[in-house]
């Protein structure tokens, strides 16, 4: 898959090649990665690539010359890529939009920088707007990286196990099961008896429910939007009249 990430810092897309899994994939050439500064289009002397914006205000704006130079640019060496531009006022970035990017050849990733670029830019030249979360950050290198990372685990072959990328936080919906290792005891802590039992039906079943567990006390507002199926919404029902019978039971006096 190739990325060109369109940006005037470059040198920060260097820590990517370092090792890890994107690392890895760089070096197999499953995924490449160009960037692109708009400065190398700019035509003054000065390689100017923003400028005040019109009806006044604070900060500048990215010129739209250098910009939609360096898409032209880029759709003629990449013409399947698709155009993101990294912004908060994008769709926030899930799992289920990764899977959606993941289905394209190549991603374009338009780095944005100081109020934002001309919007001229984003209603001619830009496929998709995304964001990876609502607070503010001086630039879209680091939701380029971020969006680089989550789309290149995705490709077949980059985790090495194939069932790996299936088996993580909200690619089923629900947040992941904990995790555990040896020692098999750590400061008092076991590990849970049925990890150990060798029964792979308990295993699974242990892990199904300790995901609906963990996404009930710390993300509830994905339950509504996961398929359940009988089994879990059994279970899920048996925790709730179990808390209700506690509840009713109301605190004890002093």
């Amino acid at each position: 898959m190739h990325f060109a990430v369109l940006t005037l810092f470059p040198e920060m897309f260097a820590a990517l090649r370092v090792g890890g899994i994107l690392g890895r994939c760089i070096e197999r050439k499953q995924v490449s990665v160009v960037t692109i500064d708009p400065r190398a289009f700019a035509t003054d002397r000065h390689r100017t690539v923003d400028d005040r914006p019109y009806g006044g205000g604070c900060g500048m704006v990215m010129k739209p010359e250098p910009l939609v130079a360096a898409i032209r640019h880029t759709k003629q060496r990449h013409p399947e890529n698709r155009i993101v531009l990294l912004t908060p006022q994008g769709r926030l970035l899930n799992q289920g939009v990764v899977r959606d990017l993941v289905k394209y050849e190549g991603l374009t990733l338009v780095c944005g920088r100081y109020e934002g670029i001309d919007d001229r830019v984003r209603q001619r030249w830009v496929d998709e707007e995304v964001s990876i979360g609502d607070y503010v950050l001086t630039g879209g290198e680091l939701p380029a990286m971020v969006v680089i990372d989550a789309v290149a685990r995705m490709i077949p072959g980059a985790l090495g196990n194939a069932g790996s990328a299936e088996d993580e936080s909200f690619t089923t919906g629900l947040l992941e099961y904990p995790h555990y290792t040896r020692p098999r005891s750590f400061e008092g802590t076991e590990v849970p008896e049925v990890l150990l039992s060798g029964d792979h039906g308990r295993i699974e079943q242990w892990r199904r429910r300790a995901s609906l567990i963990k996404t009930l006390v710390k993300r509830p507002d994905l339950l509504r939007a996961t398929p359940l199926s009988v089994e879990d919404t059994t279970f899920l029902e048996g925790l709730y009249q179990d808390l209700e019978m506690i509840l009713s039971k109301g605190p004890k006096s002093s």
